[in-house]
């Protein structure tokens, strides 16, 4: 076990790229060796990148391999944070997979990743969180979420996403009003598009790589800003993170004016990817 005692711990899911990695390069910088930075995805030569440019920031790491697909890993994953630090501030659910594809499109035969898309964006969080709940309340820790405007807003074209993170979205605000009373802060992030490879790399209909995104991404946010939004508000102990104007305009006309909602997210996807 290490001798290090930093005053925050944090586990950050998908860290070996996009706005894990770069939550975790923030925080290196703000809190230098007050942090301990626990990187956790599938990509271990990544993560030891990530964890390399925290330590040159003064942070301490710890880089565990996880598939938050798999719930033993999960378990695995904040025994082995715990075990390393002996306490555990903050945990930061941000490991997920994109999908696009029209539900019409999709074979019955290929129905399954929309299954496997549900276990590495909802129940790996899921999974992920029970385990550290007994450190967070002896912390009174925080809790981040993030999920997406596809969480708050279907997107047509990304029925599956949409629900995992439509899932994310009500069993952390389910859960945030449990943990009013042990102190513990749930902050769930809703970023728009953001200019990282996560879609990239997202499923097609076939659940295969679909190597390119279905969305318009003109004005695309960059990952150094949302992620910048994302950690200061998890700070600040926020209960959400709404981080365009574009997206908290849309989540209210969704109450008043639900089919002007469904033309805007229509417009937001390519032409050669809209319904027919």
């Amino acid at each position: 076990m290490s001798t290090a005692r930093p005053s925050q711990v944090i586990v950050i899911t998908g860290a070996s790229d996009g706005i894990g990695a770069e939550l975790a390069r923030q925080w290196a910088r703000q809190f230098g060796a007050k942090a301990a930075l626990v990187l956790a995805a599938r990509n271990e030569a990544l993560l030891h990148q990530v964890a390399s440019q925290c330590r040159e920031s003064g942070a301490f790491t710890q880089v565990v391999a996880t598939d938050v697909s798999d719930p033993v890993q999960c378990r695995q994953l904040i025994s082995l944070a715990g075990a390393e630090w002996g306490r555990i501030d903050m945990l930061v659910n941000n490991a997920g997979i994109s999908a696009q594809a029209l539900f019409e499109d999709v074979q019955p035969d290929d129905l399954g990743w929309y299954e496997q898309l549900m276990r590495i964006n909802f129940w790996g969080s899921v999974w992920t969180t029970h385990a550290a709940l007994p450190w967070l309340k002896q912390s009174r820790g925080r809790l981040v979420a993030v999920s997406s405007l596809a969480g708050l807003i279907g997107v047509p074209g990304r029925t599956a996403y949409s629900a995992s993170k439509f899932a994310m979205t009500g069993f952390f605000e389910a859960l945030r009003a449990e943990l009013r009373t042990p102190g513990v802060s749930v902050t769930t992030a809703f970023p728009g598009v953001v200019a990282t490879r996560i879609r990239h790399h997202g499923l097609n209909a076939a659940g295969q790589p679909a190597g390119s995104s279905g969305l318009r991404e003109d004005d695309a946010m960059s990952v150094e800003t949302c992620a910048r939004l994302i950690a200061q508000g998890a700070l600040r102990r926020d209960r959400e993170v709404v981080m365009t104007a574009k997206g908290r305009l849309g989540r209210w006309l969704k109450l008043l004016a639900p089919a002007r909602v469904e033309a805007m997210a229509l417009a937001a996807l390519k032409d050669d990817v809209k319904p027919r």
